[in-house]
């Protein structure tokens, strides 16, 4: 029986027609594609009244709906189950999750007082407002609106582009390596403080220098003799950095990159016993990531309290939190500040790494992602907000103790969490209480990005290969982290830490940039920003302002070439303060970057090889949004997306009302 289509005025109307999808279950028929249907008593099959909601909106709450969007809804009842999030919340912990993650601890406060402190803050809220949530409300209503992840998305918005995606998967695993070895160090340090002592609190172990000098509130202890100590203090050491260097990574059993050493077996393990958590986590999709985040997205804000207002109770704190929030007002005149504003901005909200598209496709159709993307954009940036005081008010207590200044004991990235915060716990009454619960909150935090990078993956992969691989996730989620566990191996070697610089910087580093200045691009010029806006509409009931199409249409993709540029521009050769990297351990960098960027070109000229008529006529199929290249049929295009949803042996039925 042939679909019956009623238009109105403008199109179809969606209060006149009930979409039925008919899956019957048959030999090639699987037990998933036909649950939620039964037989009538004439031995049809008909799908539940609910499969036909999508179209007829709740109580004519979407009565405008246009044509194009109606066609698609069919089409989507017509495919199988996707799995749906047991509840918002469950949802927006995820989000949360991914976006707080450890940048928020090592990376805001540093940049905040190296910019200007307080005065920091207007560029960056500008940088938020105009840039960075566009972008992030773009990735969660795509995600939302096509339920597709980060590769079969390209087919419905340019498939000339779905090289994206793929180049996402490669980065996804740069960052599985190096992000679950910062895990598994925070891993080690939390099995290490449940002492009675913690080992980096003074200078007698085995693994100590005779430069090593601890510092306490009213003492100091050294392996340094008082004359050496008087000549040249900047020849000492501390407990924490020589744990870290010294006993955690063994650095010194290495010579540089070159000379990684084997790998440690402790880490190793602590390096397993993080994928194995993340496989319990990621097995059963949403269902089972749903309930973890829980705690992995809650635990850390329950740690970060706890520990601010320690922190404000310590001697030296509020000198610590005035250096952090004292207005420089004359920086806001150096371009640097704004690059800085509008980098920590994008790596913080974290669009381009597929995580949020993967997660929204799982929302239900008419959430409200507006709302959604407000909310958690804004907790994101409040959070790091908070974070600042934390580390300002111990870095101000460091100081007081230790008679320096504040940039002498302050640093960013790993240090500050593995070594100068530790220190700080050192000194402090109840130390090993703090330390465990401020390496719980650093696991907690690395898990949420961990599992959200890893999702963006999988769901990508499952969503287009689902004869291949959806059906068996839980053993293709195994086979995929086993891979990235061996691939992440080498990082556990004495030299390890050298290795995990240059995953992060050149890893995901300047390829995401440029990949989501494509997408955005691709969304908002090829797709068209007026069309994404009404395809917001059909899920939410309403248009998104104008403010909203004005950053797609002529802020948001400049707004990341911008800082795609200035990164170029800017860029220098990886080092650090007693290390230079050789020549040939940046080239192998610039490879990794190219590993990613290169799946785009690759898959451009597949495509166009793939696609039949002349060169004209296959860049235009290729640039062309699916539902355009559908309807070009204009006899019947609803009926052959009902009739020919995925070339299977579904069958559809629509029967008017």
């Amino acid at each position: 029986m042939e679909p019956q289509v009623h238009y109105n005025g403008s199109g179809l109307d969606p209060t006149v027609i009930v979409a039925r999808t008919d899956v019957c279950t048959s030999p090639e028929s699987t037990a998933d594609s036909s649950a939620d249907y039964q037989e009538d008593p004439d031995g049809d099959c008909y799908a539940h009244e609910k499969e036909t909601e999508k179209l007829t909106g709740k109580q004519g709450a979407h009565n405008d709906v246009d044509f194009r969007h109606a066609a698609r809804e069919v089409a989507l009842t017509s495919e199988s189950p996707r799995d749906n999030w047991d509840k918002k919340v469950e949802f927006l912990l995820a989000v949360i999750g991914f976006a707080v993650d450890l940048g928020n601890v090592w990376r805001f406060p540093y940049i905040c007082y190296k910019n200007g402190g307080g005065a920091f803050l207007i560029p960056y809220v500008i940088m938020l407002v105009f840039g960075g949530l566009p972008l992030f409300y773009m990735e969660l209503a795509l995600g939302q609106f096509h339920r597709s992840g980060c590769i079969s998305l390209w087919e419905k918005i340019c498939p000339l582009l779905k090289g994206i995606g793929y180049a996402i998967c490669v980065i996804d695993v740069y960052m599985a390596m190096c992000y679950n070895t910062v895990l598994a160090w925070s891993v080690y340090y939390l099995a290490q403080s449940f002492t009675i002592e913690l080992p980096w609190s003074h200078c007698n172990n085995p693994w100590n220098t005779p430069s090593c000098l601890a510092s306490g509130a009213g003492n100091t202890s050294s392996n340094l003799s008082l004359t050496q100590i008087s000549a040249n203090p900047a020849n000492s050491t501390s407990p924490a950095y020589e744990y870290f260097h010294y006993s955690v990574l063994e650095i010194q059993h290495s010579s540089g990159i070159g000379d990684l050493g084997p790998i440690k077996g402790a880490l190793a393990f602590c390096l397993l016993v993080v994928f194995i958590l993340v496989y319990f986590s990621l097995w059963k999709g949403v269902k089972s990531t749903g309930k973890v985040v829980w705690f992995t997205a809650l635990a850390p804000y329950v740690v970060l309290i706890t520990l601010f207002f320690r922190g404000i109770t310590l001697p030296g704190a509020w000198t610590g939190i005035q250096y952090y929030l004292t207005p420089q007002w004359h920086k806001l005149k150096d371009v640097r500040v704004w690059i800085d504003a509008a980098t920590q901005i994008f790596f913080s909200l974290g669009p381009g790494f597929g995580t949020l598209l993967a997660l929204s496709s799982y929302n239900k159709y008419n959430n409200n992602c507006y709302r959604d993307a407000v909310l958690t954009g804004t907790i994101n940036c409040l959070t790091s907000f908070l974070a600042g005081f934390v580390i300002f008010s111990v870095l101000g207590y460091m100081a007081t103790t230790q008679n320096k200044d504040i940039d002498q004991v302050g640093t960013h990235g790993p240090g500050l969490v593995f070594y100068v915060y530790p220190e700080a716990v050192a000194m402090m009454t109840g130390s090993v209480f703090w330390a465990i619960i401020f390496f719980m909150m650093l696991i907690t935090l690395g898990l949420d990005s961990t599992f959200g990078g890893l999702e963006a993956m999988i769901t990508g992969l499952c969503d287009e290969y689902p004869r291949l691989l959806r059906r068996h996730r839980e053993l293709f989620v195994a086979g995929l982290l086993v891979f990235c566990y061996l691939c992440a191996l080498p990082t556990t070697t004495y030299g390890g830490l050298y290795l995990v610089d240059l995953l992060m910087i050149y890893g995901p580093g300047l390829s995401v940039l440029f990949i989501v200045f494509l997408e955005a691009a691709a969304v908002c010029w090829l797709y068209g920003a007026n069309r994404f806006a009404r395809d917001v509409e059909s899920m939410i009931g309403f248009m998104p302002g104008a403010f909203w199409r004005l950053c797609w249409n002529y802020i948001s993709p400049p707004f990341i070439l911008f800082i795609f540029v200035c990164s170029m521009v800017t860029y220098e050769d990886l080092r650090t303060e007693d290390y230079i990297y050789p020549r040939w351990s940046i080239i192998v960098g610039w490879l990794m970057t190219a590993s990613s960027l290169i799946c785009i070109p690759i898959y451009i000229v597949y495509r166009l090889l793939i696609t039949p008529g002349s060169l004209s006529e296959r860049i235009y199929l290729c640039i062309t949004p699916e539902e355009d290249r559908l309807s070009r049929n204009t006899s019947a295009p609803i009926q052959h997306i009902i009739k020919h949803p995925h070339s299977t042996t579904t069958h559809a039925r629509s029967t008017a009302v």
